[in-house]
């Protein structure tokens, strides 16, 4: 065997598996078909899961410039009515980040693409093409032709496709994706303000709910700005992309002097979802496996958990760890959770679409009745569900993003707490619980065996010196509240952040500890 893992496509879903892939020390071949980063922009928005993923892997600074929080959507009718707002959770955050971000997708990949280099496990191949992908000797055998022509099979453990929306892979083995009927035609347009231009435009996100044509503006990071046209039935893809047609709809908001045209494109925002998202060592991620209209700003978010989810299990099972059988709860539970946050893009999208008058005005004085009785608009994480099956214990917490806090050490160093513990297993102890007793049990249990479990014990006050490293001090009671509300004071955290379990006692936690150990063996 050639490598642990060769992931197909480089993207930003493909890339973030890579680093995944390298922060697990699994040895792995990347290939990309195009020799660059595509210059334009496509994604625009991820959340604060999706942040937490770039900081596991050491780069949420170097993306900071071309970053900026998420501003608050407001849905307008015809009129101007204000007949919608979603907004972003108010500080302190939950997981340690913005809830929402806007972004420029080229520089922020092109540095997802060279973090990439600190991961010696990780060779990337540019300008090479798969060609075909078959199975034999219970491993995947990959044919690839490089930049020279030059042909040569590779072999693997497993295959992920991050192919994109076309996946030539997923076409090869002819896989069904499920319509999940949303099928709209839309102009999106970038563009980049010039200096001291836009002073009038809105300082938020609008979504112009109209029936003459639905539109969408964003406000993106520094000078960029984003608008989405519907596109009407009189009209065809290629004429509203002209540039004439694109200053005559632009010209609503700026004069032609005030902005340049980075990129216009026309696109069928779809609602799809693979049927299958394995055959047999071959996994599909991201565009390859789902599309979700934009209308949740959750397109590139949903195959970057595809990554976060998938990842550390195939190393456990690489490492024989866990079972195979263990990969069986990736579609499990990805599946699940894409269906229901396409199903919530949809449903936005059915808002913001709708062309009938009569059936706008009654929408409009639903959501207008909607919004009194909520005057603090709808909060944009409420929609995200958590994981619903799979790798989970039955109980609530299970299935929810663990938080992840501010906190301090024993040596007096500050940060959030992923930066301690990395992506490991983790077992999260409430400072009022005797953590000795449970401690020593899985030591026992845990003697010989591969299974690291990183410990957490939090302290009511801020450890000295001469505390275990395990210990640290919580800053802003994000953590604290959040078992509280939960009734549990041990939490077993998966690597990816989202919660096994909670128990209330050491037995209950032993208990709670023996299942996941099962689940990972099953």
């Amino acid at each position: 065997m050639d490598y642990d893992l060769i992931i197909v496509g480089m993207g930003p879903v493909g890339a973030m598996a890579a680093n995944l892939a390298g922060l697990w020390g699994l040895k792995t071949l990347a290939v990309e078909k195009t020799e660059s980063v595509y210059e334009n922009p496509r994604a625009m928005g991820f959340d604060h899961e999706v942040m937490r993923a770039f900081d596991n892997i050491g780069l949420a600074d170097a993306i900071a410039p071309h970053v900026m929080p998420y501003r608050a959507s407001h849905y307008l009718t015809t009129q101007s009515r204000l007949i919608k707002r979603i907004d972003a959770a108010k500080p302190p955050y939950v997981l340690g980040w913005a809830p929402n971000y806007v972004f420029s997708q080229p520089p922020v990949e092109r540095q997802l693409r060279a973090n990439i280099a600190s991961f010696t496990h990780v060779t990337v191949e540019l300008g090479t093409e798969v060609l075909a992908v078959e199975m034999q000797d219970n491993l995947a055998q990959v044919q690839v032709r490089n930049r020279s022509g030059e042909f040569r099979v590779v072999s693997a453990g497993y295959v992920l496709a991050c192919d994109g929306g076309t996946s030539p892979i997923r076409a090869q083995l002819k896989l069904r994706m499920e319509d999940l009927e949303f099928d709209e035609p839309w102009l999106v347009v970038d563009v980049m303000l010039k200096e001291g231009a836009g002073e009038s435009l809105p300082t938020t996100n609008v979504q112009y709910c109209e029936v003459e044509r639905p539109s969408t503006y964003v406000v993106g990071p520094g000078r960029h700005r984003r608008w989405e046209f519907m596109i009407n039935p009189d009209e065809t893809p290629g004429e509203i992309a002209k540039p004439e047609s694109i200053r005559h709809l632009i010209s609503r908001w700026l004069d032609v002097d005030d902005y340049d045209i980075w990129r216009a494109s026309t696109y069928r925002f779809h609602a799809l979802i693979l049927e299958k998202w394995r055959s047999e060592r071959i996994f599909f991620l991201g565009d390859a496996a789902h599309m979700t209209p934009p209308f949740l700003a959750q397109g590139m978010c949903q195959g970057i958990r595809d990554a976060m989810g998938l990842i550390w299990k195939l190393a456990l099972v690489q490492r024989g760890i866990a079972s195979p059988g263990l990969l069986d709860t990736y579609q499990q539970e990805r599946a699940a959770h894409v269906r229901q946050t396409t199903k919530v893009a949809k449903e936005f999208g059915l808002i913001i679409c709708e062309r009938d008058p009569g059936k706008a005005a009654e929408r409009d004085e639903s959501l207008m009745r909607s919004m009194n009785s909520a005057p603090g608009g709808t909060i944009r994480q409420s929609l995200i569900p958590g994981l619903k099956n799979g790798l989970i214990d039955d109980r609530s917490p299970a299935g929810e993003l663990f938080p992840q806090p501010m906190v301090v050490d024993r040596n007096g160093v500050k940060g959030l707490l992923d930066s301690f513990t990395g992506q490991s297993l983790r077992i999260v102890i409430a400072s009022d619980v005797d953590s000795h007793p449970l401690l020593e049990q899985l030591h026992l249990r845990l003697e010989g065996s591969q299974l690291q479990l990183e410990v957490v014990r939090l302290t009511a006050e801020h450890p000295t010196q001469s505390a275990d490293p395990d210990q640290y001090h919580e800053l802003d009671g994000i953590l604290e509240q959040w078992m509280h509300e939960r009734n549990c004071k041990i939490v077993i955290v998966r690597p990816d952040h989202y919660v096994f379990g909670g128990a209330c006692t050491t037995e209950e936690a032993l208990a709670l500890f023996e299942r996941c150990l099962a689940s990972l063996a099953s």
